[in-house]
């Protein structure tokens, strides 16, 4: 499995009250569970910066991963930008083969 980071920012007026954000978090979810299934969430986070919120999770190769940005993206709420992740120790890994 590959580590994908994934920046969400809800558009302006996609929430108009918690509940709104509550509902739209369920409908999200079930719509990949059902969409992705092997996807593994490893974190979720609201955060204050660039987006609203940043998701870590494992899929079993881009096109899944796109495909879970594309999932956010068609709820027609939200933007999404998504980033492969290497764990540090393979990047090292990578870095120790490349010729000087």
């Amino acid at each position: 499995m590959n580590t994908y980071v994934m920046l969400t920012r809800l558009l302006p007026g996609a929430v108009d009250t918690p509940a709104a954000v509550e509902n739209l978090n369920r409908e999200v979810n079930e719509r990949i569970k059902r969409e992705c299934p092997s996807v593994r969430w490893l974190g979720n986070y609201a955060i204050s910066g660039p987006g609203d919120y940043v998701d870590i999770f494992e899929a079993s190769d881009a096109d899944t991963a796109t495909k879970v940005a594309l999932l956010i993206r068609s709820f027609g709420r939200a933007t999404a930008e998504l980033w492969p992740a290497t764990p540090w120790d393979r990047f090292l890994d990578i870095a120790r083969h490349l010729k000087s």
